[in-house]
């Protein structure tokens, strides 16, 4: 039997959730090798100040069934990286399923992956799908055709639970669910843009507003170079 490549890209300033709540459930599904792809094989620090080591690097790296990008701080970079852009735009050509949770999904619309397509993001982020060519959707998960995109942050595990029904079906989904224990009661209602309080969700906007303003340059200009 074949085994299924699955890849995920990491990078300086990631937000580590974006990446390891779902490599904890994909790297779960049987017969599947998870990467984790850089430019080099250095550790990556995150947003946090976790170092997260690489498995692979862009110029070693085959032919990927599924990829998946991350998002985070340093997501912006990526937008305009050649050597990534021509790396997601070659396994595109030969993936099954190409992947994003949080602001990753800026990053395959810079690649011109996500022309026509509906797509998610972060709820702060979302906006700067449009000018990439996307469809913005105010959904958890949304899935168009081999495009599938995972809201912000913790969202990623319902992203990859959906994955995982589709690899491998819904009972090897569920399997991996109670696994990991996923049964979310949260503390607070205040997981969403709907429920958190007003004034919480201003003053996250006003910590955020110097990022998002980065975020909305970066994704006019590469929409422009784009021809969108």
């Amino acid at each position: 039997m074949v085994e299924r490549l699955i890849g995920m890209l990491i990078f300086p300033r990631l937000t580590q959730l974006d990446m390891t709540g779902h490599y904890e459930v994909l790297a779960r599904l049987p017969n599947t090798k998870v990467h984790l792809v850089a430019h080099t094989m250095a550790p990556v620090k995150t947003d946090r100040g976790m170092e997260i080591v690489p498995t692979i690097t862009f110029a070693d790296c085959p032919q990927l069934d599924l990829f998946m990008v991350p998002g985070g701080p340093g997501q912006q970079d990526l937008m305009e990286d050649a050597v990534v852009l021509d790396f997601l735009r070659r396994q595109a050509g030969g993936a099954k399923y190409v992947t994003s949770v949080c602001t990753g999904s800026l990053v395959l619309g810079a690649a011109g992956l996500l022309k026509g397509k509906r797509a998610t993001c972060h709820w702060a982020a979302i906006e700067h799908l449009k000018p990439l060519g996307a469809i913005p959707v105010h959904q958890r998960v949304v899935m168009d055709g081999n495009v599938i995109t995972g809201a912000g942050v913790a969202s990623g595990i319902d992203f990859a639970l959906a994955v995982a029904a589709i690899l491998e079906g819904e009972e090897v989904a569920r399997q991996i669910q109670l696994q990991i224990e996923y049964d979310p009661s949260p503390p607070f209602d205040s997981g969403s843009t709907e429920t958190a309080l007003p004034e919480t969700v201003a003053l996250l906007r006003s910590r955020g507003a110097a990022l998002n303003e980065q975020r909305r340059v970066v994704a006019e200009r590469v929409g422009k170079t784009l021809g969108l």
